[in-house]
């Protein structure tokens, strides 16, 4: 497919320490495209191949009302040809659809992608994966691909285990990454060079990460860290401000 045939993300220098003898690169798997980008596109490549070869027509996955894995698998399900299903979290977002959406650019987006809402209430969001919730979308939309909340599974791994390239494998002693599921540190971890340590930023509360990230590897090669979460995705404090503006100044 078009969509997958890309070329690796450029390595932008960003910052030099003790005249060159460190240096700080990021990776900029955001640029591979402009809807399906970075580590969402990788996910979904092996995925959506999958699909394609079962003769599926139909995507379904989950996520709550700000998640960029629900706005990237509509638009990859817009590009390759398929219809798409989100299990959204949230039961009250669904009583006045139009209102969610003019307050919700994520939401928004991939409604005009052509993705299909479900709404569920909080409680039953946590029953997901459960046989009795999996039944009743089997029941109410018939056949379809399920992608998992975040779209980490094996092939997700797989996915994720193309974004080092040879090059970054010869010349980094260390690789960072952020982590919501783990997928995409998984994939790094299992493609890194014998040399190379990978720290995991966690972005979640908990100490489960390290748990997530092992049941896509069985290297050693990584550490887990999650003091700097501050309370996980979509929270805000003064505290968190004051942290990003320190470490910004600190780099500039």
């Amino acid at each position: 497919m078009k969509l997958f045939n890309v070329k690796n993300a450029v390595n932008q220098r960003y910052r030099e320490f003790n005249d060159g003898a460190i240096i700080v690169d990021i990776k900029r798997e955001d640029l591979l495209h402009t809807q399906v980008s970075g580590n969402k596109l990788r996910k979904l490549k092996y995925n959506i191949l999958a699909a394609q070869r079962l003769g599926l027509d139909t995507l379904l996955t989950y996520g709550g009302a700000f998640s960029n894995h629900i706005a990237a698998t509509a638009a990859a399900g817009n590009i390759c040809g398929f219809k798409t299903i989100g299990v959204i979290r949230g039961e009250e977002l669904g009583h006045d659809l139009e209102k969610t959406l003019a307050g919700n650019k994520t939401l928004n987006a991939a409604h005009a992608l052509g993705m299909q809402f479900k709404f569920v209430s909080r409680s039953a969001y946590r029953d997901k994966y459960e046989d009795f919730f999996q039944f009743a979308l089997k029941k109410e939309f018939n056949s379809f691909y399920n992608i998992p909340e975040g779209g980490t599974n094996d092939l997700a791994v797989k996915g994720t285990e193309e974004i080092l390239t040879i090059k970054d494998k010869d010349y980094y002693d260390y690789i960072c990454v952020a982590a919501g599921t783990g997928g995409t540190a998984a994939g790094i971890i299992n493609s890194a060079a014998p040399h190379q340590k990978v720290l995991v930023f966690s972005a979640l509360k908990g100490d489960f990460m390290f748990d997530e990230i092992a049941q896509y590897t069985d290297r050693e090669n990584f550490m887990v860290f999650d003091e700097n979460r501050f309370d996980g995705y979509a929270k805000s404090s003064d505290g968190l401000i004051k942290f990003m503006n320190g470490r910004f100044r600190e780099s500039v």
